[in-house]
């Protein structure tokens, strides 16, 4: 969504579930508007948090003109196959998305470096091949569109088929508005990034950011963040040594909000715990997690 958008909408690492929200972002031009709505990726729930991603995915599925189901060249559809089912029964376009395959072009050249690189692109070619087969089985009225969003590969060419797609209808948003969330949700969000990017095994999933402050003037923002994790020996973990990991997630939280906002940003970062937030409806409603 961010490159269709030409804007860092959403947040995006390596790890996985780093998308918790569903997040709309908003294409403007003298004609057309294109409304595209980021979800998390599908899977089965364990607590009452992935219960409401899930939720969020699923409401997509109700008001899409167009449905993008986004895989890439390593997942296992399997363990979708209760979400796909719903996706087999829609009547609405299906353009089914192998992202990464610049991944899959370099393992193969990994693998195949004693030879000529024509047979290194039959490999590869042969092995897109067999992932686009078996997604046609599963999604058989589904439009298949390989893309490397990394490298803008084939992000015109949907752009375009999208375009083609699209019912016409009255604009629903302004024709200045990027996106509909609000500014303290990036700012969490930024945060959040951040944790996900420097901490190992659970602590990222078990974090969630509010902004306690957001005051903007003319000239700059001063904002004051909390993090909540579940146990005190994960605040521990997250404020680290002498508080060095807070110190460090701030700072690079503050360069990202700084860019984002364009002016000098003033970040405040604070660890509290909140047991077992991730399971308490009452909480996550309060987090957002609310797809109604």
């Amino acid at each position: 969504m961010n490159q269709l958008v030409g804007e860092r909408i959403s947040i995006a690492t390596f790890k996985a579930q780093t998308t918790r929200h569903r997040i709309m972002g908003i294409v403007n031009t003298d004609d057309m508007q294109i409304v595209f709505s980021d979800t998390p990726g599908v899977l089965k729930p364990n607590y009452k948090m992935q219960e409401m991603m899930l939720a969020f995915s699923e409401s997509a599925l109700a008001d899409a003109d167009i449905l993008l189901y986004v895989t890439d060249v390593v997942e296992d559809p399997e363990k979708n196959m209760d979400f796909l089912k719903k996706v087999q029964q829609m009547s609405i376009p299906v353009i089914l998305l192998i992202n990464k395959i610049d991944a899959l072009g370099t393992q193969n050249i990994q693998s195949t470096q004693n030879t000529r690189s024509n047979q290194s692109n039959r490999n590869t070619q042969n092995l897109l091949g067999d992932i686009v087969a078996k997604w046609h089985t599963l999604l058989p009225k589904a439009e298949i569109l390989p893309i490397s969003a990394k490298n803008k590969f084939g992000t015109d060419i949907l752009l375009k088929r999208i375009k083609e797609l699209l019912p016409e209808s009255p604009a629903y948003f302004g024709k200045d508005q990027l996106t509909d969330k609000p500014a303290r949700f990036f700012v969490s969000e930024i945060i959040r990034e951040k944790i996900l990017l420097y901490y190992d095994k659970e602590i990222p999933y078990s974090v969630e950011v509010r902004v306690e402050s957001f005051k903007e003037t003319e000239k700059n923002i001063h904002i004051r963040a909390i993090i909540y994790v579940e146990r005190e020996s994960q605040k521990g973990i997250i404020i680290g040594h002498q508080g060095y990991a807070l110190k460090k997630v701030g700072t690079e939280s503050r360069k990202a909000l700084e860019k984002f906002f364009g002016k000098p940003i003033f970040l405040e970062t604070f660890v509290k715990v909140d047991k077992d937030w991730r399971s308490s409806q009452k909480e996550l409603n309060i987090f957002g997690y609310n797809p109604e």
